[in-house]
């Protein structure tokens, strides 16, 4: 059983670092590859205005000091904070699906599926359209408020639903319907908004990482990674949660709080995708079933950080996707995600495992 264990975890952590490692491939080949073209060199000497490192790279960026400048501008102001907003909300949203399916018992449940999406990005939507329509500027703490709180109402109004519907599949039903009536309301709002207000909405409503400034980074940094702490902090009470209710009773977890965090975490996770992202969809469900799959386990203390990886990788190469494929023209990044998650999700059903 000792050398199981030790293989186990020899196996998680090479997982883990592959995982990082795809990150770090995929954030470099996104920066290279785009409308404008760039090699290891042109990101080498981007960085090094930044850094200054030696007086040689500098007389090198001053030998050609246009192109060096409009590479410095698509590093730093367009791809970089693009890159670094597709691993940190791929993360979490990863992230906030595995703590939902713990919380369910459910292998589908997840932040789009159950709802909690829609009711962030109606909430978004709403906050948007007043502010923007007295002429003022809704701030990205703001954002991340307005998503929060509407995917609070809308865990709130799924979990009613359990307490009266105790079969799985017809809760993932209700919460389908939840997030149908939640669009509706959101499209009835964008129907009769201003002109210059709907295409303000547009990208964001569709779902994307584009138009991500420094000031987003910052506020969805402060929001995920203490996020993500916590999280990880609970990874003793989820293990024990995940054998079941009584079990967990009787290594000394309060479930009503228990419970109580865990949503909160997960729906400040995935408002914190919304607000900056717009919907996106099949993230918070097909990554941790193939994270499961690749480590052999469902132990939070390997899951979490592998579905944050996991899940920045993902939307890397989703992102990657919709910007390139139809260049200049752009996909919504949902549509990607659900090209790519949705088989995931059908595989899973009809070959369900344990791991």
């Amino acid at each position: 059983m000792r050398g199981h264990g030790r293989y186990r975890a020899v196996k998680c952590l090479l997982v883990l670092a592959a995982l990082a490692g795809a990150v770090v491939l995929l954030s470099v080949w996104s920066i290279c590859r785009g409308s404008v073209a760039l090699d290891l060199e042109d990101m080498r000497q981007a960085f090094s205005v930044w850094s200054s490192q030696t007086s040689q790279d500098v007389e090198t960026i001053r030998s050609d000091p246009a192109r060096q400048d409009m590479v410095r501008r698509i590093v730093w102001d367009i791809r970089l904070p693009r890159v670094l907003a597709a691993v940190i909300l791929g993360g979490a949203l990863s992230v906030s699906g595995f703590l939902l399916q713990t919380f369910f018992s459910n292998p589908i449940a997840g932040p789009f599926v159950l709802g909690i999406s829609s009711g962030a990005r109606m909430a978004v939507c709403l906050v948007m359209l007043l502010v923007l329509g007295q002429g003022a500027a809704v701030t990205s703490a703001g954002l991340v408020l307005a998503a929060f709180g509407g995917a609070l109402v809308s865990t709130g109004l799924v979990l009613l639903a359990a307490v009266r519907v105790k079969a799985m599949s017809s809760l993932v039903v209700c919460g389908v319907m939840l997030g149908y009536i939640c669009s509706a309301v959101t499209d009835f709002a964008v129907t009769f908004a201003e002109d210059a207000n709907i295409v303000n909405l547009h990208n964001w409503s569709v779902g994307s990482f584009s138009g991500i400034t420094w000031e987003n980074i910052r506020v969805m940094g402060t929001v995920v990674f203490p996020a993500m702490v916590l999280a990880w902090v609970l990874a003793k009470p989820i293990s024990a949660y995940q054998m079941g209710e009584a079990y967990a009773r009787s290594v000394g977890v309060g479930i009503r709080r228990f419970r109580l965090e865990l949503i909160l975490l997960s729906s400040l996770l995935s408002a914190c995708v919304t607000a900056f992202a717009g919907p996106v969809s099949f993230v918070g469900i097909a990554v941790p079933h193939l994270v499961k799959r690749l480590m052999g386990t469902a132990k939070p203390l390997w899951m979490i950080p592998g579905c944050f990886f996991g899940g920045g990788a993902f939307c890397l190469l989703s992102d990657f996707i919709a910007r390139t494929v139809f260049s200049p023209r752009e996909l919504g990044i949902s549509s990607v995600t659900a090209l790519l998650g949705a088989p995931v999700v059908i595989g899973m059903m009809l070959h369900p495992k344990k791991p």
